[in-house]
């Protein structure tokens, strides 16, 4: 099955990475894009991001994120989650720092989530909504298929 069906008109967004040090990571590719370090920020509290990690609510899974913009509408995202289980706490426990995820902009992500469970064999891992309520991200394992896990991005604007 092609991915470009499935994830339709979506629009590649962002590739993400987990960190254990995100001040000193981000001043590290500030230097090498030659730009200002972006601001860090947290992911938001539970009672707005609804987080979910295997179908199961995950009130203590947090991180602090930051964001560079390396062109229109596409980012490199840094990741530190906290010692909670996570998607983000899991990979970096078993892999070690390094990109976590690759994501796509798409219109409905409990549509493109469902498909690609029925048709790629992809595994459901967290979801939650933006820190500020504004959408929702869905994390899926494809390793066997893509090798790498997808973020799905939407929008509720």
């Amino acid at each position: 099955m092609d991915i470009k069906k499935i994830v339709g008109q979506s629009k590649f967004a962002q590739v993400g990475f987990v960190v254990n040090d995100i001040e000193k990571t981000k001043k590290q590719f500030a230097i090498l894009f030659g730009c200002e370090e972006p601001p860090t920020c947290d992911c938001g509290t539970f009672d707005i991001t609804q987080t979910k990690i295997y179908d199961r609510p995950a009130p203590d899974a947090a991180c602090v994120m930051a964001f560079f913009d390396m062109s229109p509408g596409v980012q490199l995202e840094l990741i530190q989650p906290n010692e909670a289980p996570s998607v983000w706490r899991d990979h970096l426990n078993k892999y070690g720092e390094g990109i976590h995820h690759i994501a796509f902009q798409v219109e409905n992500a409990d549509e493109t989530s469902r498909r690609l469970q029925e048709e790629l064999g992809a595994e459901f891992e967290q979801e939650g909504n933006y820190g500020d309520g504004s959408g929702k991200y869905v994390y899926l394992q494809l390793k066997d298929n893509l090798k790498c896990r997808l973020e799905l991005l939407q929008s509720f604007n």
